[in-house]
């Protein structure tokens, strides 16, 4: 039997797509101002949570957030692409708004959860989930006992509270997906487990709720 394994799956902080609620996809957007102080704050806030890895989807939004946490920690990024945010292919770049009235039948399928629908170019749903909650458990296997920290994107960390709550995809969410936040799991033989979720009390509260299943871009 492995040792259990911490993850800290963290949110990006803020950038000016979240602000306009735009899709981003699999666009590389940069953080915004607000993005660099949250990253800035959430280093400040875990460097001295005892981290052995960290890891980060490969887009710059996330990567230059665990690059703060990298310069408080000592520890180098690892990219790892199947922490990327869902391809949404022709929907990137467009707001809620402008999907829902281009494409209402796609965006109606979106708004339900459909898991085997996916913009045209881009991942379904289940698709999407597959890929990014495998890299998770693939990293965690790998690093049995340790504390590590995946730098992610909304999407991602909608699937790792799926995974762990055992909650199926098409199940309303309930459960905040703020800008950096920290969100607490243990995994372990029997795969994952929810410790705590949504942790902003290192930010003042200030931030946008960009996420990918409709609604809010």
């Amino acid at each position: 039997m492995n040792a259990a394994t911490r993850l800290l799956a963290i949110r990006h902080g803020e950038t000016d797509w979240n602000v306009g609620t735009r899709i981003q996809g699999q666009l590389d957007i940069p953080l915004n101002a607000t993005g660099r102080w949250q990253a800035a704050r959430l280093a400040r806030a875990l460097a001295d949570e005892g981290l052995t890895r960290l890891y980060s989807s490969d887009l710059q939004r996330a990567r230059q957030t665990a690059q703060a946490l990298a310069e408080a920690t000592g520890l180098p990024v690892h990219e790892e692409r199947g922490l990327r945010e869902r391809a949404f292919g022709t929907f990137e770049g467009q707001t809620w708004s402008e999907i829902e009235q281009r494409w209402p039948a796609e965006s109606e399928r979106w708004r339900r959860r459909d898991p085997d629908f996916g913009p045209p170019g881009g991942e379904t749903l289940a698709q999407f989930y597959e890929r990014c909650v495998a890299a998770a458990l693939r990293i965690a296997q790998a690093h049995p006992g340790e504390a590590i920290a995946l730098v992610a994107h909304g999407g991602v960390l909608d699937c790792l509270y799926r995974a762990a709550g055992r909650l199926e995809l098409r199940a309303p969410r309930t459960w905040q997906l703020g800008n950096a936040s920290v969100n607490r799991l243990l995994h372990t033989d029997a795969g994952l487990t929810l410790v705590g979720w949504a942790d902003t009390t290192h930010l003042d509260g200030a931030e946008h709720d960009e996420f990918s299943d409709g609604g809010k871009a």
